[in-house]
């Protein structure tokens, strides 16, 4: 399979690990990277979104974890050959059973959310069946700083359900990015950004294409610092 490449880094891909897609990029681009020093991605595939929060913050180190053993190859072989190898690594870990007394101002996924179904295809990245959404806000809710963000990339009908789960763990949505595939398409997805802090939520809105294949103004501007553009959409 042939490298993603991206401007300042390239993304080697296998059959066997979930490939690089839209909602990995758009996490990767919207998620608030700022001010976070300590950063942990869960379920880091090829390690894309990883390397995106690297290049976006100088100051960041980041731990990415991941429970497919080629995952974590893939995506650390991704890292050693960036720009970026000594502030981010991959390691085999599942992330319910992570053990450490370290804090994170940021943590990050692309979770599985579909309902487990008979689907061979990307299993373990596409659905809840080694990480739910549950364990994956539980976790994260005993793991972030006190200024710290948990932030997703997950399908707009299940947001509610999501931030339901949040507030029961004391997590409290900050930012909303409503996704939309198309102009005057139905959301598709939707970012979220929760802390353990309350504040009024800031809504805003994306559009991905202003025509079919065609990217948006907003997604071009978005990304320019990333992809090598052909002006098509992934």
């Amino acid at each position: 399979m042939k490298p993603f490449r991206f401007q300042q880094f390239d993304i080697n891909q296998s059959s066997d690990v979930f490939r690089v897609g839209t909602d990995a990029v758009l996490l990767g681009a919207l998620s608030n990277v700022i001010n976070a020093k300590q950063i942990l991605e869960v379920g880091t595939g090829t390690g894309i979104i990883s390397l995106m929060l690297a290049q976006r913050n100088p100051n960041a180190n980041i731990l990415a974890i991941d429970i497919n053993s080629e995952a974590v190859q893939i995506s650390q072989n991704n890292f050693s050959n960036s720009p970026f190898s000594d502030r981010i690594k991959s390691q085999l870990q599942d992330f319910k059973n992570l053990e450490t007394d370290e804090k994170f101002d940021l943590i990050i996924s692309n979770p599985p959310y579909f309902e487990i179904n008979s689907s061979e295809k990307d299993i373990l990245a596409r659905q809840r069946l080694e990480l739910d959404f549950s364990d994956l806000i539980q976790k994260a809710s005993q793991l972030l700083s006190d200024e710290g963000l948990f932030s997703v990339i997950i399908p707009f009908d299940s947001e509610k359900e999501f931030t339901q789960m949040c507030l029961n763990n004391n997590l409290f949505l900050q930012r909303k990015i409503i996704i939309k595939g198309i102009q005057n398409a139905e959301p598709k997805r939707v970012v979220l950004e929760y802390s353990l802090k309350q504040s009024e939520t800031i809504v805003e809105n994306f559009v991905i294409e202003k025509s079919p294949r065609v990217y948006s103004d907003e997604y071009l501007e978005l990304t320019k610092d990333f992809h090598l553009f052909n002006k098509k959409p992934l």
